[in-house]
């Protein structure tokens, strides 16, 4: 991990020559006095029922976080925030570190553990940060802070994204840990990933709304005592693809591509291919949204995506969090949009395999989001997986109420 020490002695002012400082927006003690401090409570109960358990999961969790952003020096600034997941409520979950097997696994343990701790410098054609830091890439499907779980994903990192021309940017980032959601101490899976990542993607504006990006993700796990292979080194991959967005009159396109094989230490040997075709367009109020998404396998083993935003992309039962080893194809079409200040969404899925003929399941999620005022907002949300392959996957009920606060 990186550490981030900030120290600056003593200032003394008032003195000859030191009169000018005193209204010196970027002198040593305008870096905490311009600063600020951040509280966010985010409170979730979540209700799980899975076929295969005897009993449901019921958690009541609270994720407090504490955020002190600092004030600029020149071209450096920095942040620290400390979070801290407790359960204020019922706890009869698998939290994957409590042991309690024999509920449904909500992957939500307790503890306390800086989430962030950076500096950054900032020119005018480039940011520069080392630390512990939150990295989304491409909407966070391959490479995101996986921010539905209350312990988040972040990296020990150092970034450097770069507008090399005026439609060129690079982006570039070296990962030395990852500080995974089953933390902050090991459990049933490791707290943290060791190892040498390398994180780059090249965006070049085509014209106005249109941008093509090509990406290279080398993910480096390291072995761990204690742990198997498919929960350390085998995750290890190189991923490469290129990408597609363009906006024209209110619809928006996306398409993706991109190959994957194992890297590193990892046992497996595999190529597989990933493609998306994503469209949206208006529909009165609302907005519709439909793709086409395919993340393939080779030799029994699936194109991997262990440091996604798997939620927010592949259903929210999260059942396919790892890819299956036949593959998997999803097709899905969502709406959503405000009415007043609630806003509405809505997802069907519909899972198959793609080198097989299993049909796995279908999806849909639903839910409401209620921004009360400009601090507190109240969240009511439901996935229903209903499986066509019972074998593989459990029919699975989640729903979820939550309400944060941010001063």
């Amino acid at each position: 991990m990186f550490a981030v020490l900030i120290a600056n002695g003593p200032v003394a002012y008032g003195q000859e020559g030191d009169e000018s400082r005193e209204g010196d927006d970027n002198s040593p003690p305008q870096f905490f006095a311009r600063g600020s401090l951040k509280l966010d409570l985010r409170y979730r109960y979540e209700y799980v029922d899975e076929e295969g358990f005897d009993a449901s999961a019921r958690a009541s969790l609270l994720r407090s976080r504490l955020t002190a952003q600092s004030g600029p020096l020149g071209p450096l600034s920095g942040l620290l925030e400390l979070d801290h997941v407790s359960t204020p409520g019922t706890d009869d979950y698998n939290s994957t570190e409590n042991g309690q097997v024999q509920f449904p696994t909500i992957a939500d343990p307790q503890g306390t553990e800086f989430n962030q701790a950076w500096l950054r410098y900032s020119s005018t054609d480039t940011d520069a940060t080392v630390g512990r830091q939150r990295i989304v890439l491409d909407r966070g499907r391959f490479i995101g802070a996986k921010p539905w779980r209350q312990n988040e994903q972040t990296y020990d990192a150092v970034r450097v994204q770069w507008k090399a021309a005026p439609d060129f940017a690079l982006d570039a980032s070296y990962v030395n840990q990852v500080n995974r959601v089953f933390g902050p101490s090991d459990g049933a899976n490791p707290a943290d990933w060791y190892g040498d990542t390398a994180l780059l993607r090249l965006n070049h504006d085509l014209a106005p709304g249109q941008v093509l990006t090509g990406f290279a993700y080398l993910v480096d796990v390291d072995e761990q005592r204690g742990f198997a292979p498919g929960k350390t080194i085998n995750n290890s991959s190189d991923t490469l693809g290129i990408a597609y967005h363009g906006v024209f009159s209110g619809i928006d396109l996306r398409a993706r591509l991109a190959t994957q094989k194992s890297a590193g230490s990892s046992e497996l040997e595999y190529r597989a291919a990933y493609y998306l075709v994503e469209a949206g367009a208006p529909l009165g109020k609302m907005r519709l949204r439909a793709a086409y998404e395919v993340l393939g396998a080779d030799d029994g083993v699936g194109f991997g995506t262990p440091l996604a935003n798997g939620h927010g992309h592949q259903g929210w039962a999260d059942k396919f969090l790892s890819t299956p080893g036949d593959g998997i194809k999803d097709a899905w079409v969502s709406v959503n949009g405000k009415v007043g200040s609630v806003a509405l969404t809505a997802r069907y899925h519909d899972f198959s395999a793609e080198s097989s003929s299993v049909n796995f399941g279908r999806e849909l999620d639903l839910q409401l989001q209620w921004e009360i005022n400009a601090w507190l907002t109240a969240t009511a949300k439901a996935a229903v997986f209903d499986t066509e392959a019972p074998d593989r996957y459990p029919d699975t009920r989640k729903a979820w109420l939550m309400l944060q606060l941010r001063l």
